[in-house]
């Protein structure tokens, strides 16, 4: 995945010195920290703020469309089934969840799954 191995790696705690675990739990401690730097500010986070601004609330459950960014089911089940399968619907997730899904179909899709207000937000 692009990291580098720790030099603790392929070793059970056992054989392990004192020394050893404390550098290991430290470089874990930090590549926590960036991960959970890195989870809340999503690459296009200001793009889905403003189609969230003239989409719905984050806890909308008006069907066919859930969430903040309105999301229908099949949206859901094809980036985020395992979001669906654990929380419910969209409305049930956090904003986070919400864009970071969005994140996912923006990969492949762009902004088209939001072509009204992608556009009033001058991303299409």
């Amino acid at each position: 995945m692009g990291a580098h191995h720790t030099p603790t790696a392929g070793r059970v705690l056992i054989q392990m010195s004192v020394p050893d675990v404390k550098k290991a739990v430290l470089l874990w401690k930090r590549r926590a920290h960036v991960a959970h730097l890195k989870a809340e500010h999503p690459p296009h986070l200001r793009a889905f703020l403003c189609i969230h601004h003239y989409e719905a609330s984050w806890t909308d459950s008006g069907s066919p469309y859930y969430g903040g960014l309105q999301m229908d089911l099949g949206f859901q089940h094809t980036y985020a089934p395992w979001l669906l399968r654990e929380k419910g619907t969209a409305d049930h997730w956090t904003p986070l969840e919400q864009i970071w899904t969005a994140e996912k179909a923006a990969k492949s899709r762009g902004f088209w799954p939001w072509p009204n207000t992608a556009r009033v937000c001058g991303l299409l």
